[in-house]
């Protein structure tokens, strides 16, 4: 590990980029190749939220969704990996190079146990069970993995992917949208792991809602390209029916776009502070309006460029799946609960 020296990735120097990456959409091995590619180029650091351009950051991963989401999903991760290791991993990040994963998920068959190695430091662990959606596990070098100690504590830890102990299945994603992103099971065999940060510190950090908002950039991003599909048609050829979608997709798109910018200013503004409230609230309107975009672009372009056009097909294949992220009605319920114990309204001007 060694501490981060390089300079921050700017959207001037990324847009280009991907306007020239080359690669098959909807091959895991290609989208690989392809995160392999930004990483190498130094496009893979970003500014770090909370630190004055959080809405910088968002922009580069909208930028990166509107090229293609599985490739969004891993360099998503990447990123966050990187910010979670210089939030709760005493500055440190992974030598140049390297691919992250950041992989939490929890459902209740796929459990990680840790335990400490023995007459060894407390930080050293070893990683028993599995985990269940981990996207670009084929690919990627490292992880930051949940997990439980033997106190029933939940920890992070960073783990090499190349050990013997690790072992990557092809099993667990049925899905035809994300299938690039192959976010797969992979078991741990008594695997040689990390600590990162103390119990808790995962969880309970302030950048663990930043990093949700994120996702919602993601998600915009690429509902925004699937906007721009139907702009360029109704440009070149505009009928009243294709102009009212088109009304209302820029409706949502920038109602979507200024909650962003300022949840994102927000977190610039308080970046210690709970950002629980402010993330929900884009994290939704993002999953909303781009529910909304899919549905109007299907109805505007009709079947040509769903089935000719590669990129287009790609984005409304793959952004229903990704969307499904969001935990949608509870976290609507979430967000309520919040609001109600607020003595001031939200709702003000």
């Amino acid at each position: 590990m060694q501490r981060m020296t390089d300079g921050i990735a700017t959207l001037s120097a990324l847009d280009p980029f991907l306007r020239e990456l080359r690669f098959k959409r909807g091959s895991p091995d290609d989208t690989a190749h392809a995160l392999q590619a930004l990483i190498d180029a130094g496009l893979d650091r970003l500014p770090l939220p909370g630190q004055g351009a959080t809405l910088e950051r968002w922009r580069a991963l909208a930028a990166v969704a509107a090229c293609d989401l599985a490739l969004v999903k891993l360099f998503e991760g990447h990123t966050d990996a990187l910010a979670i290791m210089a939030e709760i991993g005493d500055g440190f990040v992974p030598a140049n190079g390297q691919a992250w994963g950041v992989w939490a998920a929890e459902p209740p068959a796929a459990r990680l146990a840790a335990k400490a190695a023995s007459n060894e430091q407390r930080e050293n662990l070893t990683l028993h069970g599995s985990k269940a959606w981990c996207s670009g596990a084929a690919a990627l070098s490292h992880a930051l993995v949940t997990a439980w100690n033997e106190r029933d504590e939940p920890i992070l830890a960073a783990v090499d992917l190349r050990q013997p102990d690790v072992r990557v299945t092809n099993e667990g994603w049925m899905a035809v949208g994300m299938s690039a992103s192959a976010s797969v099971d992979v078991h741990f065999d008594n695997a040689r792991a990390t600590r990162i940060g103390a119990p808790r510190a995962y969880l309970e950090r302030a950048g663990f809602w930043h990093g949700g908002g994120g996702i919602a950039a993601c998600w915009f991003g690429a509902a925004a390209a699937i906007g721009n599909f139907v702009k360029q048609e109704a440009t070149r050829r505009a009928d009243p029916y294709k102009l009212a979608h088109l009304g209302a997709i820029d409706t949502a798109l920038s109602g979507t776009a200024s909650l962003l910018r300022e949840t994102a200013a927000q977190i610039d503004r308080e970046p210690y502070a709970d950002a629980m409230p402010g993330v929900f609230r884009a994290r939704l309107a993002a999953e909303k309006a781009a529910a909304e975009v899919i549905e109007r672009a299907g109805r505007a372009l009709g079947a040509a460029p769903l089935c000719r056009n590669r990129h287009f097909a790609s984005l409304m294949s793959d952004l229903p799946v990704f969307i499904r992220q969001s935990h949608a009605e509870r976290d609507e319920a979430a967000l309520a609960e919040r609001i109600v114990k607020e003595e001031s309204s939200a709702w003000n001007l």
